[in-house]
């Protein structure tokens, strides 16, 4: 019996030290973060400003230490780098969404690159621009791919107006038809809606977005929701949520919280979100750094509403994370 105790005995404490493993924020020390989960590591990019930067670690608080992989550099005005897996010519591949720019604020365009393997790392081709209008006329940021449908579709912050448009991907590299403004709340807040993220659960599909200027304490993250059946590129599909799903918590001095992203726990069983934030009610784009922790469903399938943790909290780590 000895025997038996001796072996179970280290993979109880195992279990248990898995379980009550912690992390703190913030695990980087920039904005607009993107984040996934996939061969065994956390994957983290955030914006650089001349450059796209990943992260990679096998656990969440290893971000913090983990020495970035150069994607691509030589750039100006680059924002906010997304990656996502997706069916294009070649098969699978990886897909690098960017923005940047010529030299001023309003030539900021999307850029996408190809990866040339399966894997996330790269190499990457060079970057393409994603043409998001026929003419080339308009600003554009802060592009997001998903899929709902078995159909590719592509929204981004644009003019006029600094609002969310939607068009259809004829592949991961290449929009057609027409574009679609899709009205969204700003929650008293009207200059600003940016950061598109789309998250689906039990049949529901959110867009989530970032709203007001993000130097802002009030800058926030609302959503719409529709039906997984419906079409996103109707307007009438959406419905307006009257209640922002993340914004200031004074009490936890986190203000100015959004530009977010969502990603999967190791295991797939948890959703989390990823999001920049600050420590002063101060007008500033300084000290701005990203954040993490569990996002949470009610009854309905909707997600709950997410409370800023402070920067002492120690949160537990995502399910299936290992050492």
């Amino acid at each position: 019996m000895k025997w038996l105790c001796a072996l179970i005995a280290p993979l109880l404490l195992a279990n248990l030290t898995a379980a009550e493993r912690t992390f703190r924020n913030p695990i980087n020390p920039s904005a607009d973060p993107w984040m996934g989960y996939s061969n065994g590591e956390y994957h983290l990019a955030t914006t650089q400003g001349n450059c796209v930067r990943l992260w990679s670690a096998g656990t969440i608080a290893g971000l913090k230490d983990a020495r970035p992989i150069m994607i691509w550099e030589r750039g100006k005005g680059v924002w906010a780098p997304e990656f996502h897996y997706l069916q294009g010519r070649k098969g699978k591949r990886w897909y690098c969404y960017f923005t940047k720019t010529d030299g001023a604020d309003e030539r900021h365009r999307i850029f996408v690159m190809e990866s040339k393997s399966t894997s996330i790392k790269g190499p990457y081709g060079p970057p393409v621009q994603l043409m998001t209008d026929p003419k080339d006329e308009f600003y554009a940021i802060d592009g997001h791919a998903f899929e709902a449908g078995g159909k590719q579709y592509f929204l981004w912050a644009g003019h006029p107006g600094h609002r969310l448009f939607i068009s259809r991907m004829r592949d991961p590299m290449h929009l057609e038809g027409e574009r679609v403004m899709i009205p969204a709340s700003g929650f008293g807040c009207d200059e600003v809606r940016e950061g598109p993220y789309v998250i689906a659960h039990s049949g529901w599909i959110f867009l989530t977005y970032s709203a007001c200027d993000t130097g802002k304490p009030d800058y926030k993250v609302g959503y719409l929701w529709a039906d997984a059946k419906s079409d996103p590129m109707k307007v009438a599909s959406w419905t307006q949520a009257d209640e922002p799903l993340l914004s200031r918590a004074d009490g936890n001095k986190v203000y100015g919280p959004g530009h977010h992203a969502f990603f999967k726990s190791p295991d797939g069983r948890e959703d989390w979100i990823v999001y920049h934030g600050k420590t002063t009610a101060e007008y500033t784009y300084k000290g701005r750094s990203t954040r993490a922790q569990k996002l949470a469903w009610d009854e309905k399938g909707f997600p709950e509403k997410v409370v800023p943790l402070a920067l002492d909290a120690e949160i537990t780590v995502p399910s299936g994370e290992r050492r």
